[in-house]
């Protein structure tokens, strides 16, 4: 027999706790919905297709006319929303912390006030005890320094040609329709961490991943012989040499490569990891790898040697 989970009508929706520093005091922006009078974290419903995360900026954006980039992840909810159609449904909310990095806070969309507020009184004016899990989450990071991080984005290139149907240098193996797809697709997850840099192999089927996203944000694409499946053969220490350039400068980074380079970049990552999810997570996919086209957002706190892996995600291609 069914589970009453198995039966209900999965409604999947994305947020984000917009968080800064006023004074010295932790401020969260809330929104009240006039149609339900309440107030809440500014979230909605996924469009098809779409991921998460961009549903997530693109629902804060349209609610509180702020644009944010995403931080590490916070609690999900689950929470019934009664029947339809004679079958009960199930809503599914998955949240970030988010750094506003621009908008005009014009309200743009069901919502008639956003207004920021002390941790404390954010967990008095919200209407839904299921709400304060997500506050207290980002609560507790800030008090551990783990709430302000930067994303090191790093990213297997998209499917490319087979290298037993291409006559060419393997360098220049371009990617298949299905690549260029997702390498357009990663526009949007891209944007919504925003990085400052975009690091590549030189290799076509890496540049031509990140090229889209290099022409949609004018980042320049930094090419790097390392990150090369034949600069990894050469000398495999000159990519996590480049990886610890990267953690040295502790700013937001895209970093494309290839399958063979991943296990050693992976492994230094999880060196930097505390006991836990993101360590066995980083252990585990530099044994296996990542899908081609895959994005794996590395949140880190602080820089160099004494940077902290906080969490990490996999963004994995859905078709």
């Amino acid at each position: 027999m069914a589970t009453q989970t198995e039966r209900a009508v999965l409604v999947r929706a994305a947020g984000v706790l917009p968080w800064r520093v006023q004074d010295g005091r932790l401020q969260f922006a809330l929104v009240h919905r006039p149609r339900y009078n309440d107030w809440s974290w500014p979230k909605g419903k996924l469009e098809r297709g779409e991921e998460w995360a961009l549903a997530a900026t693109r629902e804060t954006l349209e609610e509180t006319g702020l644009e944010v980039r995403l931080g590490p992840p916070l609690p999900t909810s689950w929470y019934g929303l009664g029947t339809k159609d004679g079958r009960p449904q199930l809503k599914q909310v998955r949240y970030w912390a988010g750094t506003v990095c621009g908008g005009s806070g014009a309200l743009e969309h069901e919502i008639d006030e956003v207004t920021w507020l002390d941790a404390a009184q954010a967990r008095e004016r919200l209407s839904y005890r299921r709400d304060r899990e997500q506050l207290d989450a980002a609560t507790e990071a800030h008090a551990e320094g783990l709430l302000d991080t930067w994303t090191l984005l790093i990213v297997r290139h998209a499917v490319a040609v087979g290298r037993g149907s291409w006559k060419g240098p393997d360098p220049q193996r371009p990617l298949t329709p299905v690549g260029a797809r997702r390498a357009d697709r990663l526009i949007a997850l891209l944007h919504a961490y925003r990085p400052q840099h975009l690091l590549t192999s030189p290799s076509l089927r890496c540049t031509d991943t990140l090229a889209p996203y290099s022409a949609y944000s004018g980042l320049p694409l930094t090419e790097r012989r390392g990150l090369s499946e034949e600069g990894y053969a050469e000398g495999p220490a000159k990519a996590v040499k480049h990886l610890r350039k990267v953690v040295e400068r502790g700013e937001g980074t895209a970093l494309c490569t290839h399958g063979p380079v991943l296990p050693d970049l992976l492994g230094h990552l999880a060196g930097q990891a505390p006991d836990g999810h993101g360590a066995r997570m980083l252990t585990r996919l530099a044994r296996n790898g990542l899908d081609k086209g895959e994005v794996l957002a590395v949140q880190l706190a602080g820089t160099g040697d004494r940077a902290r892996v906080v969490d990490v995600e996999r963004h994995r291609p859905s078709s």
